[in-house]
């Protein structure tokens, strides 16, 4: 696995979505807020996966 830097980009991307998420909820309609959260969570799960499965395999 060569793409590290895809890795961190996405992480970063992941983060910041679920970032502005929490910090901007009052101002996002509720039905729009629960799937954006939902994805907001699946993209952070991934990322997570993606970290985790980059620094299993740095060693090769």
């Amino acid at each position: 696995m060569n793409d590290t830097g895809s890795i961190v980009l996405f992480t970063i991307l992941a983060f910041s979505l679920a970032l502005v998420l929490i910090m901007k909820k009052d101002s996002i309609p509720p039905q729009l807020r629960r799937m954006l959260a939902l994805v907001a969570i699946v993209l952070v799960s991934c990322s997570f996966f993606l970290i985790a499965f980059s620094l299993l395999y740095a060693g090769d």
